[in-house]
């Protein structure tokens, strides 16, 4: 059992090659201005460009139309999209934040009315904020829930509780921002690395 793992909300370069190196997956760049991890498009171009042989960036979208999405995914080649609205388009990462049960019984009514997107992300909720807070999603709600498509595990994930994480949720990958950050907005090597490391040993457990 291999788990995707996605850093999100890179801002630089430098923190690009650090996320390759510790074994990063996926990288999330964020195009949302509610982010303080936003960036503007010439900043991706250039993060992009210091990793050439690393294709596997999603672009995660908050406030843009669906035009504006296709448009950035196109011009930057991004392997995926990570939106917070509705309709998503196929093959998209369908991303949610969750704090109850009823919660979860909206995100499949939405499922059920909606093209399968790649993915669903569970992020923790918290008013006026999307993603990137450090609080945690409600592990216990989320283990055992089938969603039909697989299941990125998001919101206060660290070095420290992944693997707790993994064990009850069994999420198909994990994606984290804040969890691997000396101040917001840029990473740490050594957090990531943790990150990483945490993530491969609990998968040989399973």
């Amino acid at each position: 059992m291999i788990i995707p793992i996605k850093f999100c909300g890179v801002t630089t370069p430098d923190d690009a090659l650090a996320a390759i190196e510790a074994g990063a997956d996926m990288i999330g760049l964020n195009f949302s201005v509610q982010s303080v991890r936003c960036i503007s498009l010439e900043r991706a171009r250039v993060i992009i460009g210091a990793v050439p042989d690393f294709h596997n960036f999603t672009g995660v979208f908050v406030e843009q139309t669906s035009d504006e999405v296709d448009s950035i995914r196109r011009e930057l080649d991004l392997a995926h999209r990570q939106t917070y609205s509705t309709p998503w388009s196929a093959g998209s990462i369908a991303a949610f934040r969750v704090r109850s049960a009823d919660d979860i019984a909206q995100i499949r009514a939405l499922l059920a009315m909606s093209a399968a997107p790649m993915a669903v992300l569970i992020d923790s909720y918290v008013a006026g904020a999307m993603g990137g807070t450090g609080h945690k999603a409600p592990w216990e709600l989320l283990a055992g829930q089938d969603f039909g498509v697989p299941l990125i595990l998001a919101g206060g994930l660290t070095p420290d509780n992944v693997a707790e994480a993994i064990r009850l949720v069994k999420p198909w990958g994990v994606d984290v921002a804040s969890g691997i950050e000396s101040s917001p907005g840029r990473k740490d090597a050594g957090k990531m690395r943790a990150f990483v490391a945490a993530v491969r040993d609990v998968e040989r457990a399973l």
